[in-house]
């Protein structure tokens, strides 16, 4: 398997705060790696930096060995990295096919033009669609982007990233404020990404049945280092992992 996206040595300093510290780890094209660690432990900082939220102290994000480190999140996207969150209510007054219609547009090069007749362009239209039904957003199309509830808000940035077709797809929490019945639809989605072999995904989850269901492997963060890396199994059994989650529990949890 090829290495589609690498950080090395990343870090990311607050002050006296060192938030991710030197973080190396390569991601294989193909597989899902889960993110996981105790409350502050730097996954969400990691993944701003490799996405470019976040501007490193130090080390560099790579991806099919191009160094991004210099480049902000929207050229980076436009790279081929993708991370939901970035695209969420890319026009919060247009409709949710809108939106959709948009992304497809945009990844076709047709960049985001608001008065193309989109009738002449059939392709994009069922492609649109396609994704609509994929997220079970179909029979909200109508309505506007922040019209909707926050479980279907979290639907359209999944389907905002689909329409992107990124090669690097990256999840934070996915399913976080979903009610019950919603969860299945977006773990569905990611297992058909995942089957499809020629992307990757990054994902962060506190859920440890959905880290050892869909996981190839799981890396973990503990005071913004990697602390262990390997297989779901032996990962979470290591006593370093038990450690670094109990230590969190017993001394509370960091911002």
């Amino acid at each position: 398997m090829s290495v589609s996206l690498e950080t090395r040595a990343l870090s990311v300093r607050f002050g006296g705060h060192v938030a991710v510290d030197a973080v190396s780890c390569a991601f294989h094209t193909g597989t899902l790696t889960t993110i996981v660690g105790p409350n502050g432990a730097g996954k969400t900082t990691y993944f701003n930096l490799i996405s470019g939220q976040l501007r490193a102290s130090e080390g560099k994000v790579l991806l099919h060995g191009e160094d991004l480190s210099g480049l902000a999140a929207a050229p980076r996207t436009r790279r081929g990295l993708g991370r939901a969150f970035q695209l969420t209510n890319l026009f919060p007054e247009l409709s949710v096919e809108e939106n959709v219609r948009l992304a497809v547009q945009a990844h076709s090069g047709m960049g985001l033009n608001l008065w193309s007749v989109w009738s002449s362009h059939t392709a994009l239209l069922r492609r649109a669609l396609e994704i609509l039904e994929a997220v079970a957003l179909a029979g909200k199309r109508r309505l506007l982007a922040r019209e909707l509830a926050h479980g279907d808000q979290r639907k359209l940035e999944v389907a905002l990233l689909m329409a992107l077709e990124p090669d690097v797809f990256m999840f934070d929490e996915p399913t976080a404020g979903m009610s019950a019945d919603e969860v299945p639809v977006i773990l569905d989605l990611i297992r058909r990404l995942k089957a499809r072999a020629d992307k990757t995904i990054l994902l962060v989850e506190h859920k440890m049945d959905v880290v050892r269901e869909l996981s190839d492997r799981v890396v973990v963060l503990h005071n913004g280092r990697l602390v262990a890396d390997g297989a779901p199994a032996a990962v979470m059994a290591s006593d370093t992992v038990r450690e670094a989650y109990l230590g969190a529990a017993a001394g509370g949890s960091r911002a």
